[in-house]
């Protein structure tokens, strides 16, 4: 085994929605394995946001400004990016939106909305970048999926169904295009660490932990909730050599969740 394979040295890699948590920890870790990395995000302001963030990390990035639900946007940065960089070696759908709404109080619009950016824009994504990378005989996509790619849960019907999907659309693109040397894998975070998630994890005025906390610890045999730097390794790992035989997989970093069916009852 030669452990240059982990290596990302000379790759190029496009991580969606980057400006700041597991998209960003994502892209901190190419840039550490030695790939030079870009980052789009939907304005303006969310683009220089990620670039703060990349500068005091001393991560040197490229952003754009671009909305992946909107093909002709995604098409034209996609050129722009080939102009810049000269390829694109490693492509991660990370941009995606959550809303916790009971099913029949959500709009159809609502829904719909959850599914453009959550399955759409991944489809949109690796449709514009496939082309190339069939051209240049290699190319890895990392779909960032979920355990609600597996389960269900109250309040995010439009989620699950997505993540769902966006399974299933890597499995696809990696039986569409495997003969081509492209490798389509997902990762599907646990429960982590964000600040999306921050105020589940707040202690209550009497010192105890929320009740979604207390659920999540006692559900994960890790007893933890998982950080954004826990998904380092595996990206790497899909996005590199090492994973060149690894093709339609979903690697779950959920501390044990799916394999666990919790605690007997007191």
């Amino acid at each position: 085994m030669d452990m240059k394979d982990f290596s990302l040295e000379g790759k190029v890699a496009w991580v969606t929605g980057a400006s700041y948590g597991i998209g960003f920890a994502i892209a901190s870790a190419f840039h550490a394995a030695g790939a030079k990395i870009c980052f789009n995000d939907i304005n303006e302001a969310a683009v220089e946001r990620g670039y703060n963030n990349y500068k005091e990390a001393g991560i040197p990035v490229k952003g754009y400004v671009c909305d992946v639900t909107n093909e002709d946007a995604v098409n034209a940065t996609t050129a722009q990016i080939l102009k810049d960089f000269g390829r694109i070696d490693i492509l991660v759908n990370n941009a995606g939106i959550i809303k916790r709404i009971p099913m029949c109080d959500m709009k159809a619009s609502e829904f719909r909305q959850v599914i453009d950016v959550d399955l759409n824009a991944p489809f949109i994504v690796s449709k514009a970048v496939i082309p190339h990378m069939i051209e240049q005989g290699h190319g890895k996509i990392i779909n960032i999926c979920s355990m609600m790619s597996e389960l269900g849960r109250e309040t995010v019907s439009a989620y699950a169904a997505a993540k769902g999907g966006l399974k299933m659309l890597t499995r696809n693109i990696a039986s569409e295009y495997g003969e081509y040397n492209i490798q389509c894998n997902g990762i599907g975070p646990g429960y982590i660490e964000t600040p999306q998630t921050a105020p589940l994890r707040e202690r209550q005025a009497d010192g105890s932990r929320h009740p979604f906390d207390q659920f999540i610890v006692s559900k994960t045999p890790a007893a933890r909730w998982g950080k954004a730097e826990d998904l380092q390794g595996p990206a790497v790992f899909l996005a590199s050599d090492a994973s060149n035989f690894v093709n339609g997989h979903i690697l779950y970093v959920d501390g044990g969740i799916l394999a666990y069916i919790g605690k007997q009852p007191q």
